[in-house]
């Protein structure tokens, strides 16, 4: 039915676009096309009868194989359950047999475990490359060790046990303090040392070469001397924690680094102790100077100089002072004096200020590395103690930058005040003389 219709609608539609048909050939050519259609069906028919017999023969191989595919597999499952049962019964007779050798092999792989984590940080592993690997591979490896693997571990031991004990100078990969690696000759004493020509250098677990010291310790003077002796007994520097105390060396910040960790805080501390150091440096000097001027005004007397306080103070008398009025001639000594007072005592008063300022500065920085180092403790719970490190620095190195600027800008000061009333009591004594000569109407000329 449906292909009647499917012709039905083919015809109308084809009729709709050609010339009408008359009756007689509109059913001659549907008989044409039914005819067709049946022949078309009659292969098909024949096409999917042939499809079936080629399914069936491949079904029946599909069938054959999974039953042979299922006899294999039981096969092979009766022999894996044969062959555990023999490797239990292998395991449990080698266990029989080996009898304590089992846990001697453990000791020994268990010590040479224990040797590697010792000997990762020697320094003779430069000059011995290979021998960590051998002990990983005898502590890891999955199989029995035998007897060669048991001798080559003793062999280990005592060639570590004679490199301890030996002074070897040899050629070795160091990595220079600028980053560049260069083959140099070095001499290393024992596991504690390992010295080149110009450097100290040393050894870190995980590396194939010698670092140099970014900062070098004293003492590579006495280094150089041990390695030109000749003589039987010589001394050289060692590290007998076998590079520890290098490391902490290393660790130990420095003076500059101490600046930095007060913060800005010390910045102003340092600067001020600058200034003020140089201040009174520069007060003192100018005062040494001062007295040395009076001191060779004091033997010439009679011919006053204005490069010197004491001059200028004698300048005021004139060249023929007034003997009657007593009174103001010691006025005018008085003013002279005073005049030369602000310029004597000058810087005298910053000096002061910087001492009393250093202090409350240091403390300015200690109330700031508390505050920084609470908000660590807020922010990681106080866990980490090394994110508390930079407010804890701040705090206690300001506090020891101010009493450091303050306690000898003190002592200058006091110095320099000493200095300065030095010179106005040696003025004021002058003038008092001045008045006594004058008093006895002796010319001042006179006096020495």
């Amino acid at each position: 039915m449906k292909y009647w219709a499917v012709l039905m609608a083919a015809f109308w539609a084809g009729s709709a676009m050609a010339a009408p048909l008359s009756p007689t050939e509109l059913l001659e050519r549907i008989r044409q096309e039914k005819t067709t259609e049946q022949q078309l069906m009659q292969q098909r028919e024949q096409q999917f009868i042939s499809d079936k017999s080629q399914q069936q023969g491949r079904y029946a191989e599909a069938q054959a194989a999974l039953r042979q595919a299922e006899e294999e597999s039981a096969r092979l499952k009766a022999l894996f359950e044969e062959q555990e049962k023999q490797l239990a019964e292998q395991e449990q007779a080698l266990k029989e047999r080996m009898g304590e050798l089992g846990s001697l092999f453990a000791v020994l792989r268990q010590s040479a475990g224990d040797i590697a984590g010792q000997w990762q940080g020697s320094m003779i592993n430069v000059e011995k490359a290979g021998r960590i690997e051998a002990l990983e591979r005898f502590t890891t490896g999955r199989r029995l060790p035998t007897a060669d693997n048991i001798e080559q571990l003793w062999l280990h031991i005592l060639d570590d046990m004679s490199a301890t004990g030996q002074v070897k100078t040899f050629q070795a990969p160091v990595v220079r303090a600028g980053g560049e690696q260069q083959e140099l000759p070095v001499t290393r004493i024992g596991p504690f040392a390992v010295f080149g020509e110009q450097s100290f250098l040393a050894y870190h677990a995980g590396e194939s070469s010698l670092r140099e010291l970014a900062r070098q310790p004293g003492g590579l003077n006495k280094v150089r001397d041990w390695k030109t002796s000749q003589a039987d007994l010589a001394y050289a520097l060692v590290d007998p924690t076998r590079g520890n105390l290098l490391e902490q060396l290393q660790r130990q910040p420095t003076f500059i680094d101490r600046v930095h960790q007060g913060g800005i805080v010390g910045y102003v501390i340092m600067a001020l102790g600058v200034l003020g150091v140089l201040l009174a440096v520069w007060r003192m000097g100018e005062l040494q100077l001062v007295i040395g001027s009076i001191n060779k005004q004091m033997r010439n007397l009679s011919n006053p100089q204005t490069n010197n306080p004491l001059g200028r103070v004698l300048s005021v008398l004139g060249p023929t002072p007034q003997m009657s009025d007593l009174e103001t001639l010691e006025l005018k000594l008085d003013e002279a004096v005073m005049q030369e007072v602000p310029r004597l005592e000058r810087g005298q008063g910053l000096l002061k200020l910087i001492a009393a300022v250093a202090p409350l500065l240091g403390l300015l920085g200690t109330v700031t590395g508390m505050i920084i180092t609470f908000q660590a403790i807020t922010q990681s719970g106080g866990g980490d103690s090394r994110l508390m490190a930079d407010g804890i620095s701040q705090a206690l190195v300001t506090t020891v930058q101010g009493l450091v600027v303050a306690i000898p800008v003190l002592f200058l000061h006091s110095i320099v005040v000493a200095r300065s009333k030095g010179v106005i009591q040696l003025l004021e004594q002058q003038c008092v003389g001045l008045l006594a000569l004058h008093m006895s109407a002796k010319d001042p000329c006179e006096c020495d």
